[in-house]
């Protein structure tokens, strides 16, 4: 898995675009209180269960790995 150039700024932007896209569709509500991480796999396992994204075979996915596909996402979104 090659790293992204600035996959940090890229992960952010995943982020406030799946929450966008989970809260717009109806199917979560995300509080202040919920972390960045709870974050990554909800919007990782939404879009996948959309077919937005691949997703990654089950024994691969870890936090880093999900991180690395919303940063994919991102970097392809307008």
């Amino acid at each position: 898995m090659k790293k992204l150039k600035n996959e940090k700024e890229l992960v952010k932007k995943a982020i406030a675009a799946g929450v966008k896209y989970g809260e717009e569709r109806g199917v979560v509500e995300f509080e202040a209180t919920d972390s960045s991480s709870d974050k990554i796999e909800y919007i990782y396992r939404l879009l996948c269960h959309d077919k937005i994204i691949t997703p990654l075979p089950e024994d691969q996915i870890s936090q880093k790995s999900m991180k690395h596909r919303l940063a994919i996402w991102a970097s392809k979104l307008k």
